[in-house]
């Protein structure tokens, strides 16, 4: 409990100083993103409009603690304003059609790079110095490697507009209108989602296959592997059941921050293929220069980031009896 409370009180103030940084950046920027509105859209607008303008997005004059306290309840209301692009859509009207999208990619992306580089790297260590390791270990690294944004765009390339095998664009079929009870429109959403699913799982397979087989060597040294290969054991039985089996335990935590990072990495392959996730949304945000978005963008990316290292970090005292008894 003593360590639960610790990680707690460390990921609240990180927190804070986020939402405070989150608070600081656009206010700090030259103008107003009301003032902006008005100067792009070339009409004559009245002071007292523009001042009404400013209240109703909450864009209000004054001391700047008092702002800051207006948005921090803003924040514990989970009122993150109206946007300026979509208006009179609120915050988090678009950011909620957006984050299921995102969650769903990243989610399932994730799952997919957990199990094939963990059985890669489970087969690299039991087989290390073979032609299998020296190709597979330093060749997902080197996919790894490349930015995403190149990815992306070869598959975009090779795979949509080349060999026309999938759509290139969005996540359903343009004028489809969704329903959600209807198998075929979850049939149309998994063949939209094959090339981002696709780019957001290769870029992070190469990450577990190094992480378990690293962990996979550091046990096969042990006595208890020695003796189970002493005894004769199938082969296939010491490898999944006494070596991955303890193996995992690192992996199993690094899942948790995976997840938090992939929401925030993907953005790159959501604006390449125009995916309706926070990538998109992100990226209209910043043209539109729609601030209060961006805010409430940030500030949900944050909190996802934070929620999955603390998730990770109490997981691997949940998983490991040594750390619990370590505390003691």
């Amino acid at each position: 409990m003593g360590f639960f409370l610790r990680r707690l009180s460390f990921y609240i103030i990180a927190l804070l100083v986020a939402i405070t940084i989150n608070f600081i950046i656009p206010r700090a920027m030259p103008g107003d993103p009301v003032t902006m509105m008005f100067a792009n859209a070339a009409v004559q607008v009245t002071p007292e409009r523009i001042a009404a303008m400013k209240e109703l997005l909450g864009f209000v004059d004054g001391p700047i603690y008092e702002q800051y306290f207006i948005y921090l309840k803003g924040i514990l209301s989970w009122e993150l304003g109206i946007s300026i692009q979509t208006f009179p859509q609120t915050v988090n009207e678009v950011l909620g059609n957006a984050v299921g999208w995102s969650l769903f990619l990243a989610g399932t992306a994730v799952i997919l790079a957990f199990c094939i580089g963990s059985l890669l790297g489970i087969f690299a260590a039991w087989y290390r110095g073979s032609k299998y390791d020296a190709f597979i270990s330093p060749g997902m690294m080197v996919v790894q490697a490349v930015p995403p944004v190149v990815v992306a765009m070869l598959v975009l390339y090779t795979f949509a507009i080349g060999a026309q095998w999938f759509p290139s664009t969005y996540a359903y079929t343009a004028g489809t209108i969704p329903d959600w009870t209807s198998w075929d429109f979850y049939k149309d959403i998994g063949y939209h989602a094959v090339l981002p699913l696709f780019c957001a799982t290769i870029i992070q397979i190469g990450g577990f296959l190094i992480n378990m087989r690293n962990n996979m060597i550091n046990l096969l040294n042990e006595d208890y592997i020695t003796m189970a290969k002493g005894k004769g054991l199938n082969e296939n039985r010491v490898i999944f059941k006494y070596a991955a089996r303890n193996a995992m335990l690192p992996s199993v935590t690094a899942l948790s921050m995976a997840i938090g990072m992939a929401i925030c990495g993907q953005l790159i392959i959501e604006m390449v293929f125009n995916y309706p996730g926070l990538g998109t949304v992100l990226l209209n945000a910043i043209n539109a220069r729609d601030y209060q978005v961006l805010q409430g963008q940030l500030l949900i990316m944050t909190m996802f980031m934070l929620f999955f290292n603390f998730l990770a970090d109490i997981l691997i005292v949940a998983l490991d009896p040594r750390l619990r008894k370590g505390g003691k």
